[in-house]
Order: C-alpha cells, then sequence, then structure tokens
C-alpha cells in the first residue's frame, strides 16, 4: 500500500524510532525518511548496558545494534546523528534542527512527522549530587564514562540509589566487579512493580549476597568527602535518619521522566503523569505527528487507566503500529500490560498485569491466590519452587495479574500469565490450558495450571481463603477473640519453626481429632502448612464437617515466613542508632 505521507521525519532512534523507520520502509520504497538523533549512537542496547559495566557482555560494539551507515545500506534511512531537533512548526510541518557537529541550524518539512524522544532519568536537586562520582545511566556516553570512573579509581564502595530494574542490575553487576555495593530505596521495597511479599524475596537474596539494603530512608545530602572525618571518593551519603554512607562511586536509579519539551512547546495535548497522549493509533492531538516508546502515556488494558511504561518491546511494537497508520494500514495498539523480568543473582523476578497495591488504590474487588510449586516435576532432579501470586476479578474469574520469584521457570511462566491477559482469559482457561510437559520441563500440573485451579476453587466455593497479614497479626495478638492458627504440618516440622500460639494438628490427625475441634467449629480458625496444600486437604475436611469459618493460608509458611522476618529486622534496626559504614 503505498503511503499518503512521502516525507517522513523521526525524532530519536533506538527502539520506538528505528522500529518506526525500518516498518516505514518495508511499507513503503519510495517514502523519504529521516532519523535525527542528537547523540552519536542511534540504535543501542539500552538494557544491556549495566552487563557491560559487569563484564558479562565483553564486547563494546555488541552494544551498537546499528548505525547510520548500515540503517543506509539495509533500508535507505537517511540517519543523522548530533542533530537535536529544537522546535516543531505544526502550521507550517516544519521542525528546526540543530547540527551539533557543523554548528548549522536547519528546517525540515514533513508529511508525517514522529517523536521518539524517550525519557531522562530523574536526577532529583540533593545537595551535592551535581560532584564527581555521581552518574545516572541511560546511553552509551553515561555507560562509558561510569566505566572510565571505576577504571581511573578503583572504587570499593558504591552506593545506587534506587532499588527499581537498572539499580537491582546494578547492584548485581558492580557486585561482580568485587564493588560493596549498597542499595538505598525510599520505599518499603525494591521493584515497585511487585507487591511486598514478593519484594521481600529479593530483599533476602540482596542479604545473601552481602548487598546492604536501606529500605524507606531516603537520601538527604551527598557530602563532599574531602571534608574532615567524611569518606569516600564519591560522597558520605547522608540519609534522612541520620545514617552516613560511604561511596567511591554513586548511581541514581530512581526512575525516568518522558523528555516531552518539545511536544508541549508545540501545544501537543500531555497526559496527567507528564507523558505524551497518544490515541490507539499512537497519533497525538495533532493527527499528522505520531508519539512512540518512553515520552507517551499508554492504556493498561487491565485497568484502562493511563500509565508511564518505559519498557524496550512495548516501545518497539508502538514504532511498527505508528508505521502502519502512517501508510493507512488499520493497526491499533492494545495497552501496555508492564510485562517485565529481572535477574537478581540467582533468583528471577517476573511480573505482568496489576498488582494488588494497584487494585486496591483503584477499588477494584479482587482475589489473590499465592502457591510454591516446583518449576518442574518433583521427581525429577534439581527441582526449585517458585513463588507465585495471581490476581483475579471474583465475578467472572478474569486475570487481573501475575507475579513470580523463583530461580528456574520464571521467564516460561510469566509469558503465558502475559498472553492470558491480553487475550482476557480467566482463571478457569488457566487450568484448561495444554502446555508442554516432560519431567526436565514441567509436570503435568502445570504451575500455570495449579495457578488457575486454586482460583477455580475460591470461586466454586469449594475453600476460602486467608493472607499473611491477616495470619501475621494473629499470631501475634492476645486477644482471645483472635482467629485460631492451625498447623497441619508434620509434629517434626511445628518443633522446628511454628507460628506464636498455632494449634499442631498434622493432617493425617484431622479426622480422629474432630471432636478436640468441635469446641471451635463457629471460630474463624485459620489453617496452613508450608505450601498451602495439605491445609487446603484440611479446609476441606473441615468444611464438610460443619466447620463454617475455616480458612486457608495463602501461600502458607511459604509465604508468610519472610515476612515475619521481614518485619522482625525492621523492628530492629528501627531500634539502632544512626551508624556510618
Amino acid at each position: 500500500m503505498a503511503s499518503t505521507a512521502q516525507r517522513i521525519l523521526i525524532v530519536g532512534g533506538v527502539a520506538g524510532g528505528v522500529s518506526a523507520a525500518a516498518r516505514l520502509r518495508r511499507l513503503n520504497e519510495d517514502a523519504e525518511i529521516i532519523i535525527f538523533e542528537r547523540g552519536p549512537h542511534v540504535s543501542f542496547a539500552n538494557c544491556g548496558l549495566p552487563y557491560y559495566l559487569g563484564r558479562e557482555i565483553q564486547e563494546h560494539g555488541a552494544l551498537t545494534l546499528e548505525s547510520p551507515q548500515t540503517l543506509a545500506e539495509k533500508l535507505n534511512l537517511d540517519v543523522r546523528i548530533h542533530h537535536e531537533v529544537k522546535s516543531i512548526d505544526r502550521q507550517r510541518r516544519e521542525i528546526e534542527v540543530w547540527d551539533s557537529h557543523n554548528h548549522v541550524a536547519t528546517r525540515e518539512s514533513y508529511d508525517a512527522l514522529i517523536l521518539a524522544m524517550g525519557a531522562a532519568p530523574i536526577r532529583p536537586p540533593i545537595p551535592g549530587i551535581d560532584r564527581p562520582g555521581h552518574f545516572t545511566l541511560r546511553n552509551i556516553a553515561d555507560m562509558d564514562v561510569i566505566e572510565a570512573w571505576i577504571r581511573e579509581e578503583r572504587p570499593e564502595t558504591a552506593v545506587i540509589v534506587g532499588g527499581g530494574f537498572i539499580g537491582l542490575e546494578l547492584a548485581e553487576q558492580l557486585d561482580q566487579r568485587g564493588i560493596r555495593v549498597t542499595v538505598i530505596e525510599a520505599l518499603d521495597q525494591v521493584m515497585a512493580p511487585l507487591d511486598l511479599e514478593m519484594a521481600t524475596l529479593l530483599h533476602e537474596e540482596l542479604d545473601r549476597n552481602e548487598i546492604a539494603l536501606s529500605l524507606g530512608d531516603p537520601v538527604t545530602a551527598f557530602v563532599d568527602p574531602s571534608l574532615p572525618d567524611e569518606r569516600g571518593k564519591a560522597s558520605t551519603v547522608l540519609l534522612k535518619s541520620g545514617e552516613r554512607v560511604a561511596a567511591d562511586l554513586v548511581v541514581i536509579g530512581i526512575g525516568v521522566r518522558p523528555e516531552t519539551s518539545l511536544a508541549r512547546e508545540a501545544g501537543l495535548e500531555l497526559g496527567d503523569l507528564g507523558g505524551i497522549r497518544v490515541n490507539e493509533r499512537m497519533q497525538t492531538s495533532d493527527p499528522s505527528i505520531w508519539a512512540v516508546g518512553d515520552v507517551i502515556e499508554v492504556k493498561n488494558p487491565v485497568t484502562g487507566q493511563w500509565s508511564l511504561v518505559p519498557l524496550g518491546g512495548p516501545a518497539n511494537r508502538q514504532g511498527r503500529i505508528a508505521a502502519d497508520t502512517i501508510v493507512g494500514r488499520q493497526s491499533v495498539y492494545r495497552g501496555t500490560l508492564g510485562t517485565a523480568i529481572l535477574r537478581l543473582f540467582s533468583l528471577t523476578a517476573g511480573c505482568t498485569g496489576v498488582n494488588e497495591k494497584t487494585l486496591q488504590r483503584l477499588h477494584v474487588d479482587y482475589r489473590a491466590v499465592h502457591l510454591h510449586p516446583n518449576h518442574h516435576a518433583g521427581y525429577y532432579p534439581n527441582a526449585s519452587r517458585m513463588a507465585m501470586k495471581i490476581l483475579f476479578s471474583p465475578g467472572d474469574g478474569r486475570l487481573l495479574g501475575a507475579q513470580i520469584v523463583g530461580a528456574a521457570g520464571v521467564d516460561k511462566r510469566i509469558d503465558v500469565f502475559a498472553t492470558a491477559l491480553q487475550a482476557g482469559m480467566t482463571v478457569h482457561d488457566l487450568a484448561a490450558l495444554e502446555l508442554s510437559y516432560a519431567p526436565p520441563f514441567g509436570s503435568a500440573k502445570d504451575p500455570v495450571n495449579l495457578a488457575g485451579m486454586i482460583a477455580q476453587n475460591i470461586l466454586a466455593g469449594d475453600v476460602s481463603m486467608a493472607h499473611w497479614p491477616e495470619a501475621l497479626a494473629a499470631s501475634e495478638s492476645s486477644d482471645s477473640q483472635k482467629p485460631l492458627i492451625m498447623d497441619v504440618r508434620d509434629e517434626d516440622e511445628f518443633a522446628e519453626d511454628s507460628l506464636p500460639g498455632a494449634v499442631n494438628i498434622p493432617l493425617s490427625q484431622v479426622r480422629d481429632r474432630l471432636p478436640e475441634l468441635a469446641s471451635h467449629a463457629e471460630r474463624d480458625i485459620i489453617v496452613h502448612c508450608a505450601t498451602g496444600q495439605r491445609s487446603y486437604y484440611a479446609c476441606r475436611i473441615l468444611s464438610q464437617r460443619g466447620f463454617r469459618r475455616v480458612r486457608n493460608l495463602s501461600g502458607a509458611l511459604k509465604t508468610l515466613n519472610p515476612m515475619r522476618v521481614a518485619r522482625a529486622s525492621a523492628a530492629a534496626n528501627a531500634d539502632a542508632l544512626p551508624s556510618s559504614r
């Protein structure tokens, strides 16, 4: 199909801009397509930057995916690096461009304009942040200056401000360079897309790998290390609590902000979150201008809410949609689920859809399921458990979100959940999925199937669920009216570790000991085991014997115990005096 827009200008490269340009060329051999990139690299693997700093990626050139020359040769694209677009004249359909290499300003006309400026790292106005040794990581140039600092200054300590994807990846990679790392996160958890009980597993992994973690204690200043009694080649990092952390290297990774100044000055509509507002065809409020990638706001297909999701996969798809619509094809963007994955030392964490915090904030009715299945058949060697959480609608069982943390098998399952979300599937569909099975790869009942089956049991009224906050509160309460906690593990398991006040009735004894439970038939009873399976069996016995208020603890001790440890640790830290490290 021939394009109605013969001169197409693209502001910015990388995922969104280059994917749009490549698709446009494949659809229209005759169009003039020009990409303006203000930096030296038009197409690079920004997700690979931390792994170069950690030496997992050893070749610098491996991060440069395409060059102006290769794009010209393969796709006949006119790529102009060191060219910054300064303004948009929507009436004339022109842009003003500054060639920083030759110090020349030009004006370029367009039939269609695509904005793909991306997002810039947030650099808060914290005193001392602009001194040497304080960095953000967005592009190859940023990576190179960090690498140069490491080579020249040989830092022994590093502080990562921010516990998101980039912060945790850098923590892992700098640790591999032999640098002692402290991660400082102002929130009470790392990885905000995860719910707290899932993120706590990452907190434990950081601790196992001797990465210091400070939560709920924001940075207030970067103190000049040359002052008396201060340490660190970059800063002494001062926290709100008064704690001081010496840092030879500081990386700020607290998030990114859409680069919308060009769009704002041109009068394009921006959303409440600060990104460019686009329709499902990636068009802005000006029908001759499209926008893609980290610079735009996207709709979450689960909630219908606008959000900012700076991920490479969605940016690539958005570029393709923009190209299609420019040439007249009826393509639409379905929204962004926020499917993402992280490796942190021996663990992998994946998520898709909406988390529990968001559902609560939006007052959306939901149900949650925790489970801890093996990633492949338990009898096959080296099976490891995954912590899984799914959220679903109590009305029709529609899947709302999923989170998984584990040592193996996470990527496979989170992608199944992401596919199910995109298709609008229910937990009944999850239970019915036919997934590949052989002992080295999975189980006859795949963890995805199991999640769906547990949710089906809830929807059918076969079992009611209790969750870790309630069980933890009950175990710590002296109230005589609190729920009875019933532990159905074997006696030796109970003796090794148990919740305060819990009553141990092993599953094999439940039927025989029903008479001693008779006085509790009208009482709230929270039943648990190690992972939730045996306690489900016990709940079915009790509920069919007249116990009306019996509930199974979702995820059982595998979910609850990390939260017990975290709460005890937080209490101990709160009692400790500020320290310097």
